[in-house]
Protein backbone atom coordinates (compact mmCIF):
# COMPACT_ATOMS: atom_id res chain seq x y z
CA UNK A 1 0.00 0.00 0.00
CA UNK A 2 1.04 3.64 -0.76
CA UNK A 3 2.30 5.71 1.64
CA UNK A 4 1.02 9.78 1.96
CA UNK A 5 4.55 10.71 1.08
CA UNK A 6 4.79 8.23 -2.19
CA UNK A 7 0.94 9.76 -2.86
CA UNK A 8 1.57 13.18 -2.69
CA UNK A 9 5.24 12.65 -4.57
CA UNK A 10 3.06 11.05 -7.40
CA UNK A 11 0.48 13.70 -7.07
CA UNK A 12 3.22 16.01 -7.44
CA UNK A 13 4.54 14.42 -10.39
CA UNK A 14 1.34 14.45 -12.28
CA UNK A 15 0.41 18.04 -11.54
CA UNK A 16 4.30 19.04 -13.20
CA UNK A 17 3.74 16.45 -16.03
CA UNK A 18 0.17 18.32 -17.62
CA UNK A 19 1.02 21.53 -15.98
CA UNK A 20 2.30 22.99 -19.15
CA UNK A 21 -0.83 21.74 -21.22
CA UNK A 22 -2.50 25.29 -19.23
CA UNK A 23 -0.35 27.08 -20.92
CA UNK A 24 -1.94 25.04 -24.28
CA UNK A 25 -5.33 25.74 -22.90
CA UNK A 26 -4.84 29.82 -22.18
CA UNK A 27 -3.69 29.85 -25.48
CA UNK A 28 -6.42 28.22 -27.26
CA UNK A 29 -9.43 30.21 -25.19
CA UNK A 30 -7.80 33.51 -26.14
CA UNK A 31 -7.32 32.50 -29.51
CA UNK A 32 -11.05 31.49 -30.06
CA UNK A 33 -12.25 34.26 -28.05
CA UNK A 34 -10.49 36.73 -30.22
CA UNK A 35 -11.93 35.53 -33.20
CA UNK A 36 -15.41 35.45 -32.01
CA UNK A 37 -14.76 38.90 -31.21
CA UNK A 38 -13.27 39.72 -34.51
CA UNK A 39 -16.06 37.96 -36.54
CA UNK A 40 -18.91 39.32 -33.98
CA UNK A 41 -17.58 42.97 -34.28
CA UNK A 42 -15.64 43.81 -37.32
CA UNK A 43 -17.38 42.46 -41.09
CA UNK A 44 -15.48 39.97 -43.34
CA UNK A 45 -13.37 41.61 -45.45
CA UNK A 46 -13.13 45.24 -43.48
CA UNK A 47 -11.28 46.75 -41.02
CA UNK A 48 -12.27 47.46 -37.75
CA UNK A 49 -9.25 49.46 -35.97
CA UNK A 50 -6.01 50.93 -37.03
CA UNK A 51 -3.18 52.17 -34.36
CA UNK A 52 0.14 54.17 -35.00
CA UNK A 53 -0.99 55.14 -38.23
CA UNK A 54 -1.52 52.32 -40.26
CA UNK A 55 1.09 50.50 -38.35
CA UNK A 56 -1.54 48.00 -37.15
CA UNK A 57 -4.37 47.52 -38.28
CA UNK A 58 -7.22 45.11 -36.40
CA UNK A 59 -9.31 43.64 -39.75
CA UNK A 60 -11.19 40.58 -40.36
CA UNK A 61 -10.13 38.66 -43.45
CA UNK A 62 -9.96 34.54 -43.82
CA UNK A 63 -7.53 32.47 -45.31
CA UNK A 64 -8.33 28.65 -46.79
CA UNK A 65 -4.80 27.81 -47.42
CA UNK A 66 -1.81 27.22 -44.46
CA UNK A 67 1.03 30.22 -43.74
CA UNK A 68 0.86 32.93 -46.74
CA UNK A 69 -2.22 31.42 -47.95
CA UNK A 70 -0.45 28.97 -49.47
CA UNK A 71 -2.55 25.67 -50.74
CA UNK A 72 -5.93 27.67 -50.39
CA UNK A 73 -7.08 26.55 -53.86
CA UNK A 74 -6.22 23.06 -52.92
CA UNK A 75 -8.69 20.20 -53.48
CA UNK A 76 -10.92 19.51 -50.38
CA UNK A 77 -9.37 15.73 -49.62
CA UNK A 78 -5.98 17.56 -50.12
CA UNK A 79 -6.64 20.77 -47.69
CA UNK A 80 -8.52 17.95 -45.22
CA UNK A 81 -5.45 15.74 -45.27
CA UNK A 82 -2.86 18.43 -44.96
CA UNK A 83 -4.55 21.16 -43.15
CA UNK A 84 -6.25 18.92 -40.74
CA UNK A 85 -4.96 15.28 -40.75
CA UNK A 86 -1.72 15.76 -40.75
CA UNK A 87 -1.81 19.11 -37.93
CA UNK A 88 -4.06 16.47 -35.57
CA UNK A 89 -0.92 13.93 -36.25
CA UNK A 90 1.79 16.53 -34.70
CA UNK A 91 -0.42 17.83 -32.36
CA UNK A 92 -0.46 14.55 -30.50
CA UNK A 93 3.01 14.11 -31.02
CA UNK A 94 3.89 17.17 -29.60
CA UNK A 95 1.66 16.46 -26.24
CA UNK A 96 2.75 13.00 -25.76
CA UNK A 97 6.44 14.17 -25.68
CA UNK A 98 5.22 17.13 -23.15
CA UNK A 99 3.33 14.88 -21.03
CA UNK A 100 5.81 11.81 -21.15
CA UNK A 101 9.32 12.87 -22.23
CA UNK A 102 10.45 14.66 -19.50
CA UNK A 103 13.68 13.04 -19.65
CA UNK A 104 13.97 14.20 -23.53
CA UNK A 105 13.36 17.87 -23.02
CA UNK A 106 14.24 20.96 -20.36
CA UNK A 107 11.20 21.87 -18.42
CA UNK A 108 11.42 25.08 -20.22
CA UNK A 109 10.85 22.83 -23.74
CA UNK A 110 8.48 21.24 -22.71
CA UNK A 111 6.14 24.70 -21.73
CA UNK A 112 7.54 25.92 -25.45
CA UNK A 113 6.01 22.82 -26.50
CA UNK A 114 2.66 23.25 -24.70
CA UNK A 115 2.79 26.97 -26.49
CA UNK A 116 3.58 25.65 -29.94
CA UNK A 117 0.21 22.84 -29.48
CA UNK A 118 -1.95 25.76 -28.12
CA UNK A 119 -0.92 27.65 -31.13
CA UNK A 120 -2.03 24.59 -33.59
CA UNK A 121 -4.67 23.55 -31.37
CA UNK A 122 -6.25 27.09 -31.78
CA UNK A 123 -5.78 27.04 -35.88
CA UNK A 124 -7.18 23.37 -36.29
CA UNK A 125 -10.32 24.66 -34.69
CA UNK A 126 -10.82 26.70 -37.20
CA UNK A 127 -10.13 24.63 -40.08
CA UNK A 128 -12.43 22.24 -38.88
CA UNK A 129 -15.46 24.21 -37.22
CA UNK A 130 -14.94 26.78 -40.46
CA UNK A 131 -13.71 24.68 -43.00
CA UNK A 132 -15.29 26.25 -46.03
CA UNK A 133 -14.99 30.08 -44.82
CA UNK A 134 -11.03 29.71 -43.42
CA UNK A 135 -9.31 30.82 -40.52
CA UNK A 136 -9.95 33.69 -39.27
CA UNK A 137 -7.01 36.39 -39.40
CA UNK A 138 -7.32 40.13 -38.13
CA UNK A 139 -3.86 41.14 -36.87
CA UNK A 140 -2.15 43.27 -40.03
CA UNK A 141 1.11 44.64 -39.96
CA UNK A 142 2.87 47.51 -42.48
CA UNK A 143 6.47 45.72 -43.30
CA UNK A 144 7.42 48.82 -45.51
CA UNK A 145 8.45 46.57 -49.10
CA UNK A 146 10.85 44.15 -47.19
CA UNK A 147 11.02 41.46 -48.93
CA UNK A 148 8.51 43.13 -51.57
CA UNK A 149 5.72 43.19 -48.49
CA UNK A 150 3.98 46.13 -48.03
CA UNK A 151 1.81 44.60 -45.35
CA UNK A 152 2.72 40.93 -43.38
CA UNK A 153 0.10 38.82 -44.64
CA UNK A 154 -2.37 38.75 -41.81
CA UNK A 155 -2.40 37.08 -38.81
CA UNK A 156 -3.91 35.85 -35.58
CA UNK A 157 -3.32 34.83 -31.97
CA UNK A 158 -2.52 31.24 -32.55
CA UNK A 159 0.06 31.96 -35.37
CA UNK A 160 2.06 34.71 -33.20
CA UNK A 161 1.74 32.11 -30.53
CA UNK A 162 3.19 29.10 -32.93
CA UNK A 163 5.97 31.64 -34.26
CA UNK A 164 7.05 32.29 -30.67
CA UNK A 165 7.60 29.22 -29.34
CA UNK A 166 8.78 27.62 -31.98
CA UNK A 167 11.52 30.31 -31.85
CA UNK A 168 11.62 29.98 -28.40
CA UNK A 169 12.23 26.35 -28.60
CA UNK A 170 15.20 26.77 -30.97
CA UNK A 171 16.93 29.15 -29.35
CA UNK A 172 16.86 26.83 -26.48
CA UNK A 173 17.74 23.44 -28.02
CA UNK A 174 20.62 25.75 -29.27
CA UNK A 175 21.66 26.67 -26.05
CA UNK A 176 21.04 23.12 -24.31
CA UNK A 177 23.56 21.97 -27.43
CA UNK A 178 26.22 24.55 -25.98
CA UNK A 179 25.83 23.18 -22.57
CA UNK A 180 26.52 19.84 -23.91
CA UNK A 181 29.68 20.47 -25.24
CA UNK A 182 31.19 22.06 -22.61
Amino acid sequence: MESRDEAKVSRNSTLRRFLPFVLTLAIVVVDQLTKVLVMKNIPLGTVGASFFGDLVIICHVRNTGAAFSLGANGSGFVRIVVFIILPIAMMGAICWMVATKRDLLTNAQRWFCAGIAGGGIGTLIDRVLRFDEGVVDFISVKFFGIFGLERWPTFNVSDSCVVIFVILFAISVIFAGKEKRK
